[in-house]
């Protein structure tokens, strides 16, 4: 069809008049004249010597004037087609496109025919992109021998929780396609995805996979550009180093390829909204960040040193717009003014180990074995909820069964330390082992295979403890000669290549597998090495010890006064624990073989004293203080990592002398990010306490796994605090076996988990059969009205049951019912909370009229259901008959003035209610001056 002009009743324009009427305007927006050039040649609107001319122009707009002199010397189909070109390649003419729609323009069909192939630089260079980070993530980096696993063939979704800025959850990210939509994301002015993670859960492969469905366009996004980067890459720069934005993102990327005018980086200068940047592990770049002194970069022009440049892109001083996601290590908070979202992964679920499993093991008769195993040992399933440690696993597995035709772990395969030497048994096992009978396998020697790969096993712990001394996790050609390793030694699996730091040829730089294996050869360096003083084992240990705080306050979170951010320091704790599994007791015939017996007594006797020491002088400065429950202590972090020390060395002695050294009655283990694999170490401490103990591990990730760890501890502890630790119905089955058989228990909270009407009825039990329970807290689960008639059956029937939370479930009016006929005449429950449970004015009429018979209650909240005016005149009569009833919580129903006023009337009549809270109901600020007399109504 023929364009026309916008205007109501203008005359009808040719394609050829829109190119002389608006011939400035193309003059100075048309950007991409090769685009142009090309189609017209290849559809034979321009010829040869055509476009020579036109390209012999001195300048740009010289060159437009000339095409458009030529085309419309063309006639109409020509200059209806060089239109239909900048309609057709928006990208590359987007400034166009509001004048396109301006002028109504429409190629004829007869122009939508001819081909339009996108040549410009932009197209060009996102297709580059694509191109090379699909070949560059659709395999695995290699973990270990020579391996090349398709990342579709073995990537696993993680569980990936979603936070608010106060690190309260959100609910669970179903796939990566949510991570750029607008869910939960709590500063809209923020530009970092901030994605957290303990060691090893998985934070590379996620980006990786991120980066892989971008590559394919499976991701939900309309970025044009994708630039990928480690942060540990930024600490390989020397300080004197200067580079530019453009350097940085194409340097470290790849080029645009015929793009003489820069019309790329122009393009994302200007729409920094089509670019998306990943940064991975920036916990691992804090020390030189702390060294770093120098202003923010504001000009993508200036030249600056690479951590500037960094900084400033992820403040926002550079690219502002641009979509950035962050990866770190749990634990470094950064400012929530550039957060736009908060996500933590979790580790394998249950249900993603299953699949896992069945990635890895093909064989159902293999799968079952695996499982089985698995299901025997809660702790081993509790490491497997982190994926690069049932990563290590599995490949214990198949390599068990390929050597030795077994397919077990070793029983004693219990520890962290067990997994990784398990690990460096199978690398070495591929310098030592000679082709395999398929009648007859060799026999397992641990002891033999680390003596054979001695030598390179010593050369990769020495480049491994340099790299920790010094901060750097990338160490070049020369570092690795300097150790003693040879060509022949790299392809063992220690080490990998790092093939996406530097795209112009630069000599070759490695990095461990991971820094949970650099750590443990760190730790195995200061075991074999035989020169230095036998003291010399516990130099990471007095680096823990120090504290450090972060600098670059334009990111980092210093919100609180007076608070210092401490970097992180968890490669050094990881050093640490290492070193006490390869010094514990269990592996001395094994270490033996590696270094002379006097020496490694010498240094076991070291460290069991320097443990001793700390473990005393710890617990004497922790904060204790009084509360209801008793003398409490709250543990700091650093308490778990002394706890999965003392755990790794097996020491009895060490456990007993902890336990004893808890003199507080109450632990408070909330906030400190305690794993199901922590469960165990844990409970390998406090099994030797004989007092009964109070513990509070709220807000952690124990899961089922971790509760199954705690067992046998269970016999010990009167208050059980596991709120907001995403523990199933599995769970509550266990703590129901245990409680119920101890009959000890006196606090029970599980608020914020994932338990369902199967596990309110195993909660029924504990408050039926524990004759000392007092508070029971199971909010925000997902109990219905069944499991709600089960508490509550339970509660009518406990004498010792005073406080109760169920805020969030979904009882309904069924469940309301069943609480209103437990709380009739109930001898000592004084406080319920029902509020967010989807209770009606049916259910509170019920409820009312019960607590017309109950004079123990104090305190009830009905906060957030949906009680409308037709329950206030029962509530009025509950509170004129004066039943003992002080607080009342109304908070955000359906109230209107006329309910209000009822509720006011009936005060006159009560000499014991202090409050009614009504705020958030349908209540004017004019009508809430009504009641202004009676102060006992709180609107606010």
């Amino acid at each position: 069809m023929r364009v026309s002009m916008a205007q109501p009743g203008a005359a009808v324009a040719s394609c050829s008049d829109f190119l002389t009427i608006h011939r400035e305007l193309l003059v100075s927006e048309l950007r991409s004249v090769q685009c142009v050039l090309d189609n017209l040649l290849a559809c034979g609107f321009l010829c040869e010597e055509d476009v020579e001319i036109i390209q012999r122009s001195a300048t740009k707009t010289d060159q437009v004037r000339k095409v458009l002199e030529l085309v419309q010397s063309k006639g109409e189909e020509a200059c209806d087609y060089f239109l239909s070109i900048i309609y057709r390649v928006r990208d590359a003419y987007i400034d166009l496109q509001p004048w396109l729609r301006e002028i109504h323009y429409h190629p004829r069909e007869e122009v939508m025919l001819l081909k339009v192939v996108n040549t410009d630089p932009l197209s060009r260079y996102c297709g580059k992109l694509r191109h090379e980070m699909r070949r560059d993530t659709s395999f695995i980096m290699s973990y270990g021998q020579r391996e090349e696993i398709r990342l579709e063939d073995l990537y696993t979704d993680t569980l990936m929780e979603l936070l608010n800025d106060c690190n309260e959850s959100l609910g669970f990210m179903e796939s990566l396609d949510q991570l750029f939509k607008d869910h939960a994301v709590f500063n809209p002015q923020g530009e970092i995805i901030y994605v957290m993670g303990d060691a090893g859960v998985g934070k590379s492969i996620f980006l990786q996979k991120l980066q892989n469905l971008w590559s394919k366009q499976e991701l939900q996004t309309d970025a044009l550009f994708f630039f990928r980067f480690r942060c540990r890459m930024f600490s390989s720069f020397k300080n004197t180093d200067q580079i530019s934005l453009r350097d940085l993102l194409f340097k470290y990327n790849c080029y645009p390829d015929h793009d003489p005018d820069q019309e790329v980086l122009s393009y994302i200068l200007r729409f920094p909204e089509k670019v998306v940047f990943t940064f991975d592990g920036y916990d691992e770049i804090q020390e030189h960040l702390e060294l770093m002194n120098a202003p923010e970069v504001a000009s993508p022009e200036e030249k600056a040193q690479p951590l500037q440049l960094l900084v400033s892109l992820l403040s926002g001083k550079l690219l502002k717009g641009s979509q950035k996601v962050l990866t770190a290590r749990t634990g470094i908070e950064i400012q929530s003014r550039v957060i736009r979202k908060k996500v933590v992964l979790r580790g394998f679920s249950p249900t993603h180990l299953e699949t896992y499993i069945h990635l890895h093991f093909k064989e159902p008769v293999h799968r079952e074995l695996v499982s089985v195993q698995l299901d025997a040992s809660p702790h081993l399933c509790g490491l497997c909820s982190t994926p690069l440690f049932c990563w290590i696993v599995f490949k214990s597995f198949r390599h068990l069964h390929a050597m030795h035709d077994r397919f077990e772990l070793p029983e004693t395969c219990i520890t962290l330390t067990d997994i990784f030497l398990l690990l460096t048994e199978v690398f070495l096992s591929h310098t030592t082992s000679p082709a395999v009978s398929l009648l007859k396998r060799s026999t397992r020697c641990t002891s033999e295979t680390l003596r054979a790969g001695l030598r390179p096993l010593r050369a990769f712990a020495i480049l491994a403890r340099g790299g920790m001394e010094t901060g750097t996790f990338i160490c070049s050609q020369e570092e690795i000669t300097a150790c003693g390793l040879t060509e022949e030694d790299l392809p063992l699996g220690f080490v990998r290549p790092v093939s996406n730091f530097d795209a112009s040829g630069s000599p070759a730089t490695f990095e461990f597998l991971h820094m949970t294996l650099q750590a443990f050869l760190s730790a195995f360096a200061l075991v074999l090495d035989e020169q230095a003083p036998a003291s010399s084992i516990l130099r990471f240990f007095t680096k823990c010890n120090r504290k450090r705080k972060s600098c670059l306050p334009c990111i980092c979170d210093m919100s609180k006064p007076g608070e210092k951010q401490l970097a992180t320091n968890e490669h050094f704790q990881f050093t640490n624990l290492f070193l006490c599994g390869l010094l514990s007791k269990s592996h001395t015939s094994l270490m033996q073989h590696l270094v002379p017996a006097k020496l490694l007594k010498k240094k076991q006797a070291l460290l069991k004293s320097y443990l001793s020491t700390s473990v005393k002088s710890h617990l004497q400065g922790l904060p204790y203080f009084d509360s209801p429950e008793g003398m409490k202590v709250h543990v700091m972090p650093n308490f778990l990592w002394m706890l999965r020390c003392i755990f790794e060395t097996g020491s009895k002695d060490i456990a007993q002398m902890t336990a004893r050294g808890i003199t507080a009655g109450f632990i408070k283990l909330g906030y400190c990010n305690v794993f199901s694999g922590d469960c165990t170490a844990l409970n390998f401490v406090l099994q030797h306490r004989h007092k009964l103990l109070g513990l509070d591990m709220d807000n952690n990730n124990i899961s089922d796994y971790g509760v199954k760890q705690l067992k046998p501890s269970f016999c010990k502890m009167t208050i059980v605090r596991f709120c907001v630790n995403h523990l199933s119905d599995s769970s509550i089955e266990v703590l129901a076996e245990e409680l119920c058989r101890y009959k000890i228990v006196e606090v029970l909270g599980l608020y914020n988990n994932h338990i369902t009407d199967a596990g309110a009825k195993l909660v029924a039990r504990i408050i039926q059969e524990c004759p000392k329970l007092r508070i029971v807290k199971i909010g925000k689960n997902k109990i219905t009205g069944v499991g709600g008639r089960y508490l509550a059956s339970a509660i009518q029937k406990s004498k010792s049951i005073f406080d109760v939370g169920m805020w969030g479930n979904s009882i309904g009016d069924e469940g309301a019912e069943a609480f209103a006929e437990s709380l009739r005449h109930h001898p000592s429950l004084t406080n319920l909370s029902l509020s967010a449970n989807g209770i009606t004015s049916k259910g509170g009429r019920i409820l009312a009229e019960a607590l017309k018979e109950n004079s123990c209650l104090r305190i009830f909240w009905l906060v957030q259901n949906n009680l409308s005016d037709d329950v206030a005149p029962h509530l009025a009569e509950l509170i004129r008959a004066n039943t003992g009833l002080s607080h009342l919580w109304l908070i955000s129903n359906r109230f209107t003035v006329d309910g209000i006023r009822c509720l006011a009337e009936a005060l006159s009549q009560n000499t014991v209610l202090k409050e009614i809270c009504v705020k958030g109901n349908q209540v004017s600020e004019e009508e809430e001056k009504l009641f202004l007399g009676e102060k006992r109504l709180q609107f606010h």
